[in-house]
């Protein structure tokens, strides 16, 4: 028997199991196979592969499709897995970091040296001028940029876009911060109002804020509230029918409300049943009531601080009581909401009044207002809905425009209700009883004509800023003077609309003007104040051509321009433009209050007037060098501050912007000096160097003569055919006989190589680095 097959017959079975294996290993062992290759891993075959079932593998283009000479699709997976994707983010940002290198080096080559100013936004800008996290294009917000500010007692930041005054004061205090070479806060240029003083109107006040915890709310209850007696009610609900019934928004039936006022009050004539209408009509009316007294008169019930929160308790009920409205809205609700607002905006709480409109236009769509009301309807109900929509559309692009923010009402749409009518018969079925004015004209033609100018203003505005400036990625428009040029361009036939408007306003609404001025233009022509009209005609005249010139100052402003390039003929119009319409704004506010008192304790007013003056500041600014109304526009700004110390009589704020505005025009001056003395060196230093290329001229026509072999003592005629055939700067055609002969006495009188030094000593010491020669 073989001795391969001499296994023990009788062994188990493991025991055989283990023999061959010990048998297996020996021949392992023998034979020492090569070790199996680790197969490769593909996280995703390509499509070509994956289709036809074969093995694909990680190259570009994979060796099948490379065979194939085929499309391969595994450029796109690249990063299919997380370390891969790793790898390629970790690439992307090396790139970026070099294209953005690559990026500041070539804007440094672009950037002029020797200029006065470099206010690169890149580099001086606060980062708050560039927010791209807001809403809609990124790019768009970007190219037009915004501004964070607290502009409020808590210390939190709130977004303001390129329209606000607020936006344009950050770029006031970048240029300041810039030209100054030192920080400088945009806090200076705030308002000191009760928003910056209480975090809502029914807080207590303080001596001021603490100096470890600055605007901060208040964390004791507030004072028990005073409220009015009847007879008090009854003064100043009679201002409300002369004042922002007539001059803002007609939304109240006046003879319902004097009537549900009356049904109010219980027996004995002591007590008023609560209604939030009412309330809030009070409010407004305390408000504007202890805003028309001096200063030393003025009595706020719980203090005597500031006018602009009279009327906060009131207020504070009105609000207690609206809540339980918001379910069940009614036209009354909506009314309370409109009103609540506009007695935020006079106290200063403007991002309070931005959701006040907001609470506004959702009960205004409960109610279906945005829908012209049907034909079966009364019609003095119908006139009543269509007033109440368009003074919501006059409130909601009135604080979009000077919030810089989206407004919460469509633009035009089919659905939208028609104008409200001002013809007589809609006059009469007002619930008002005001003479009509002539020509189809009432007490409610202001408020058809004010739609009509927001309409307008708004759709220049939309069409600006919804126009895409055409600037590289990380800048402004402001960066761009060709961006800036081409949107002047573009704003110019959109302004006409504004121009047409102007001129449709009916005549008996027109202010007229002294020694044939034109109302409603910027000639600067004193008012002629109709003597005997009545007062609410007066206001109604006066505040729809100041409201005219604001409009047209905000949609001109972003063309004033601090950077340190020049702006085009274009751009620089525009901001002309926009510095007049301020002058306007502040010319007719400065006699009104100067000669009458139409506007006396008119809040908007004020604020039209501080939109106005820090417009001006910033042109003037931009000016430093003088140029077209420069002059005129700092005179203006003066004025303006005799028009704040006038309104001081009235709101404590307004000395805090008398304060602001004297502070800038110091500035001003000081910088428009140093403008001066710079423009006065470079005039003398250019004489001078004139003088240097004279005298370096003389030494250039001495080697001339020299080398044709021209004794000293030669004449004018006997080089003046070696002249005329060299090619230099000097001409002898251009040059008398007398002073030629004066400049080669000069050039003979030393050596033709001499230094600068010998004609004039010490000159190097004299004049500034960058002009010595040698």
């Amino acid at each position: 028997m073989s001795a391969a097959f001499n296994v023990n017959p009788g062994a188990s079975e493991p025991d055989a199991a283990l023999a061959r294996g010990a048998s297996g290993s020996q021949h392992s062992a023998q034979a020492a196979p090569k070790a199996r290759r680790k197969r490769s891993q593909v996280v995703r075959a390509c499509d070509w592969c994956r289709k036809h079932r074969v093995k694909c593998d990680n190259h570009y283009p994979c060796s099948n499709c490379a065979n194939r000479g085929g499309e391969c699709s595994n450029e796109t997976m690249k990063a299919s897995s997380l370390p891969l994707a790793y790898r390629e983010i970790d690439r992307l940002r090396l790139k970026v970091q070099e294209l953005e290198r690559e990026l500041q080096d070539e804007r440094a080559r672009e950037v002029p040296s020797n200029h006065q100013y470099t206010l690169a936004s890149s580099s001086l800008s606060p980062p708050e001028l560039h927010d791209t996290s807001e809403y809609g294009d990124p790019s768009r917000i970007n190219a037009w940029g915004g501004v964070r500010m607290s502009t409020a007692r808590s210390p939190h930041q709130t977004w303001y876009g390129p329209s606000s005054l607020f936006f344009f004061i950050g770029r006031i205090n970048n240029f300041l911060s810039g030209t100054l070479k030192q920080p400088h806060s945009a806090d200076h240029m705030l308002l000191d109002s009760s928003s910056r003083r209480l975090h809502e109107p029914t807080a207590t006040l303080e001596d001021g804020p603490s100096q470890d915890h600055p605007r901060q709310p208040m964390e004791h209850p507030a004072p028990k509230a005073t409220y009015l007696s009847p007879t008090q009610e009854e003064y100043f609900l009679d201002l409300f029918w002369q004042s922002y019934h007539t001059a803002l928004f007609p939304i109240l039936d006046e003879a319902a409300f004097k009537a549900h006022y009356r049904s109010l009050w219980t027996a004995s004539g002591n007590t008023r049943r609560p209604s939030a209408l009412v309330d809030i009509v009070v409010a407004m009316c305390m408000q504007y009531g202890m805003s028309m007294l001096p200063a030393v008169k003025q009595q706020v019930f719980e203090d005597n601080s500031d006018a602009a929160i009279a009327g906060r308790w009131h207020y504070r009920r009105s609000q207690t009581l609206l809540a339980r409205e918001l379910e069940s809205p009614t036209v009354s609700t909506l009314q309370c909401h409109l009103l609540c607002c506009i007695y935020l905006c006079c106290g200063s709480f403007q991002n309070m009044a931005d959701s006040a409109c907001g609470l506004a236009v959702r009960a205004a769509y409960m109610l279906g207002l945005h829908l012209d009301p049907p034909p079966t309807m009364p019609q003095r109900e119908r006139e009543m809905r269509r007033r109440l929509w368009w003074a919501l559309y006059v409130l909601d692009s009135k604080i979009g425009m000077k919030l810089g923010r989206p407004f919460l009402l469509p633009h035009l749409s089919n659905a939208t209700p028609a104008l409200p009518g001002d013809h007589l018969e809609a006059a009469l079925e007002s619930g008002s009883n005001f003479a009509p004015l002539g020509d189809n004209v009432t007490w409610l033609s202001f408020n058809l004509q004010q739609s009509k100018l927001f309409q307008t203003a708004r759709t220049v505005h939309t069409a600006f800023y919804d126009r895409t400036p055409n600037v590289d990625e990380g800048q402004t428009i402001w960066d761009d003077q060709q961006a800036l040029a081409s949107h002047a361009q573009f704003i110019g036939p959109y302004m006409q609309r504004l121009g047409a408007w102007a001129a449709g306003v009916p005549l008996a609404l027109r202010t007229k003007r002294q020694n044939g001025g034109v109302p409603f233009s910027t000639d600067g022509s004193a008012l002629d104040i109709e003597q005997f009209a009545p007062v609410w005609l007066q206001r109604q005249r006066l505040l729809l051509e100041l409201m005219y010139h604001h409009l047209s100052a905000n949609l001109y402003r972003p063309f004033i321009s601090f950077g340190p390039a020049p702006p085009s003929p274009a751009a620089e119009e525009a901001a002309t433009k926009c510095a007049l319409h301020a002058m306007a704004v502040t010319k007719i506010t400065h006699q009104v209050l100067s000669t009458s008192e139409i506007l006396a304790g008119w809040h908007e007013a004020f604020q039209l007037q501080w939109n106005a003056a820090m417009t001006l500041v910033g042109f003037v600014l931009s000016r430093l060098h003088g140029g077209p109304s420069t002059a005129e526009a700092r005179e203006a700004i003066d004025l303006s501050v005799a028009v704040f110390d006038v309104f001081s009589d009235s709101f404590s704020v307004a000395t805090s912007a008398a304060k602001i505005m004297r502070d800038l025009g110091g500035k001003i001056d000081f910088l428009m000096q140093q403008q001066q003395q710079q423009q006065q060196q470079q005039q003398q230093a250019g004489n001078l160097s004139g003088r240097l290329t004279e005298a370096t001229t003389g030494q250039r026509v001495t080697a001339l003569a020299s080398s044709q072999g021209v004794d000293n003592g030669f004449s004018i005629p006997e080089m003046t055919s070696e002249l005329k055939s060299w090619d230099g700067a000097l001409n002898v055609d251009e040059l008398t006989a007398a002073s030629m002969q004066n400049v080669f006495d000069m050039a003979f009188a030393v050596d033709e190589w001499s230094n600068l030094d010998s004609l004039w000593p010490g000159m190097d010491q004299m004049m500034p680095e960058e002009y010595v020669l040698g």
